[in-house]
């Protein structure tokens, strides 16, 4: 029952002004604030927004851009079944969009490299195993949960994509308690034949099996997909 903002869901307007009810709380002025200073209020209150979250209001902002209204009159919600759960999407419609959601086929589908264009998505979706004894009941490790980024931009040589860059919400352990938050980062093309995660991926400075992301895109299903809308 708690507010969006609260839950990782929250939109921009949302954290604002939730932050602005902590400052009036503790007189703190508005303008007094630094980054850092601001970070921490954000993390302690455990305001922000998750990967799918992220990529809801940035989609959103695309499609009113493009007037397509609303992101979720685009969107099968894959999670809601009978009529309380459409009743529960409709009214909620981010808390209901994760993961799984963007990468139905029902919302978007996979595009080779040759065709990645900005406001695509890549999706990183966990493995599941058939086999029962490897099964596990225990709450994944955060490394390995389902994730998307966002594509922002891309470079371009002689038509052909050479640099992706990507912005994703994510947490590292090595960022400690208040390092988390939107990060960016860059894949490079060195075979447009090769699937993505067989690409040179950048982030935080760290290129192959330092880089986390990169790890995390190799213990999923990654794939490039775009948006049906």
């Amino acid at each position: 029952m708690a507010l969006r903002a609260y839950r990782g869901k929250g939109s921009p307007q949302d954290i604002f002004e939730e932050v602005q009810s902590i400052l009036i709380k503790e007189r703190t002025p508005l303008n007094s604030l630094t980054d850092q200073s601001l970070k921490k209020i954000l993390t302690d209150a455990d305001l922000g927004v998750d990967c799918s979250a992220f990529t809801y209001y940035v989609l959103n902002a695309q499609s009113e851009y493009l007037k397509k209204g609303p992101l979720d009159k685009h969107i099968s919600f894959v999670n809601c079944h009978g009529l309380l759960g459409k009743i529960r999407c409709s009214l909620k419609p981010v808390e209901n969009c994760d993961v799984a959601t963007f990468s139905a086929d029902a919302n978007s589908r996979v595009i080779p490299l040759s065709e990645i264009e900005p406001g695509d998505i890549i999706t990183m979706v966990q493995q599941t195993t058939e086999n029962p004894e490897l099964a596990t009941t225990s709450r994944p490790d955060p490394a390995e949960r389902n994730h998307v980024l966002v594509i922002h931009q891309v470079d371009y040589q002689n038509y052909a994509p050479t640099i992706i860059h990507y912005s994703h919400a994510v947490a590292y352990p090595e960022d400690g308690e208040y390092g988390t938050g939107v990060k960016q980062g860059t894949i490079t093309i060195s075979a447009m034949d090769k699937p993505i995660n067989e690409q040179i991926w950048k982030e935080n400075g760290l290129e192959g099996m330092g880089n986390r992301i990169y790890n995390r895109a190799n213990k999923s299903r990654t794939e490039v997909r775009r948006m049906r809308l």
